[in-house]
């Protein structure tokens, strides 16, 4: 197959799909003010479930990234009542979460216990163990911002953690868990692979958005 990779530069997407893939980004993180004048501004139809949507996950997304991982849970099972006993990965995170946010407060005898009754379980699976060990070895430190897994008590480790569970309540209600931006970022970071190695140096260099960020 003959490919020019010029001729990508040639297509175009039109404005309403433009507006289509950046109004998914927002609902699907929770952006509800921004989504409502985005929709006002750019005459998008709204779609009936939109706000309803989410009002019920953003309060959840919001909890975990405040460290109150027992509400979210709570909010969770209400939601949606057979998603982690069926999820034992975003279960995981949440539980390991809530662990590390007891080392954080200084519990240890409470995050001790915790470990003992909600996680005892995930020690046999091997999937889980090092991540597992990792945790508890948070309670070997005075300091554990300052041990070589300080990153599980990162802002990031709990952005992560809601956007898993984030994700998980979408699939869960049938909807896209994935926004069509980062379809589109995969979709082109795999075609442009593939012409980079059909092409060779007449094709375009690989895809990365790094490096497409900078440019």
């Amino acid at each position: 197959m003959d490919l020019d990779s010029q001729e990508y530069d040639k297509l175009k997407v039109s404005d309403s799909e433009v507006r289509k893939i950046v109004l998914s980004y927002l609902v699907h993180n929770c952006f509800k003010e921004t989504a409502e004048t985005f929709i006002a501004c750019s005459g998008m139809k709204r779609t009936a479930d939109c706000s309803v949507d989410i009002d019920k996950r953003k309060p959840i997304y919001n909890h975990v990234l405040e460290g109150n991982v027992l509400k979210a849970v709570e909010l969770t099972n209400l939601l949606a009542v057979d998603l982690l006993p069926t999820n034992k990965d975003v279960n995981f995170e949440l539980l390991t979460l809530h662990f590390v946010e007891l080392v954080r407060a200084k519990d240890c005898a409470g995050a001790l216990e915790f470990a003992q009754k909600e996680l005892r379980d995930f020690s046999e699976q091997e999937h889980y163990r090092e991540k597992l060990q990792d945790c508890m070895a948070l309670l070997a430190y005075e300091e554990p911002e300052t041990s070589p897994m300080f990153s599980l008590l990162s802002m990031d480790h709990r952005q992560s953690v809601a956007d898993a569970l984030n994700c998980a309540i979408l699939a869960h209600a049938n909807l896209p868990s994935y926004t069509s931006m980062e379809r589109l970022l995969q979709h082109t970071t795999v075609v442009r692979q593939y012409l980079n190695q059909e092409l060779g140096k007449d094709g375009p260099p690989v895809f990365t958005l790094k490096a497409y960020l900078k440019g």
